[in-house]
């Protein structure tokens, strides 16, 4: 990073426990802990479920009125939310992404809104940057899923330069992402719609649940309180379980890396 070959870079971690109940509740609890979440349960093939409480919509469209709000720079619930504002670091990492939506969304947009300055939001156990952009579609014929795969992967799920940060995520994780990262969402026949990123969420299958948890990582990052992020980050899923199990995401070593695979979604 520092010789300018990359800017940033967003690493993952997994972790499963044993599970056997029903995901019904699970998702109830998540809805309950997580309100201002986007909450979600899709069947997967093999009869597992992804389920997850997201904090970060991707992008919406309504008539020609477009919403993004990119989520970058975080920190557990127990800081101040006054110390991400103040983080050199963090309002570099949140800038990268700001900058990346903005850049693919306008030449869809007449108009575009940025504000330039983020603001604290809590999601879960953590604290976010965030930054509401708002615009106006050019053409009302694109859809909102046409707006999703322009911007779709971001910098806060992948990182600048795009090609490669997949490299380096294909390189150093050592499992399989599957729909962590991807894209839950709806359109209408109309193309009205909101698209959200598969974050803070589980696959349910094989007598486990299987959580995901990311940082993103520029040349200013702490070893440290990266890792403490995705701690906090499982949290917010774990918490949905139990406070026992919310507890496990404070033991590293309980993660449980599977197979390696070449390429991110």
């Amino acid at each position: 990073m520092r010789a300018g070959e990359l800017d940033k870079v967003v690493l993952a971690r997994s972790l499963s426990v044993p599970f056997t109940g029903e995901v019904a509740p699970l998702l109830q609890a998540l809805s309950e802990r997580n309100p201002h979440a986007y909450t979600f349960a899709a069947p997967l093939p093999g009869g597992r479920i992804l389920l997850g409480a997201s904090p970060e919509l991707l992008v919406s469209r309504s008539g020609r009125r477009v919403v993004a709000n990119p989520l970058a720079g975080s920190l557990p619930r127990d800081h101040d939310p006054a110390t991400l504002m103040t983080s050199a670091k963090d309002r570099y990492e949140h800038s990268v992404v700001v900058d990346a939506v903005a850049r693919r969304l306008r030449p869809y947009c007449a108009r575009l809104s940025v504000p330039p300055h983020p603001t604290p939001v809590a999601a879960g156990s953590v604290w976010h940057l965030s930054t509401q952009i708002t615009g106006e579609l050019t053409d009302p014929a694109t859809t909102s899923l046409h707006l999703a795969a322009a911007l779709h992967p971001t910098p806060a799920v992948c990182g600048t330069p795009t090609s490669a940060a997949r490299r380096l995520i294909a390189d150093l994780e050592p499992f399989d992402r599957g729909f962590y990262t991807g894209l839950v969402g709806w359109q209408d026949a109309v193309g009205d719609g909101a698209w959200v990123i598969a974050l803070r969420c589980a696959v349910a299958g094989d007598q486990a649940l299987t959580f995901y948890a990311g940082a993103g990582i520029v040349a200013d990052s702490d070893p440290h309180a990266e890792l403490a992020e995705t701690c906090a980050k499982f949290r917010t899923a774990l918490s949905a379980l139990s406070p026992a199990a919310a507890n496990l995401a404070a033991q590293p070593s309980t993660s449980r890396p599977s197979a390696r695979h070449t390429a991110t979604r």
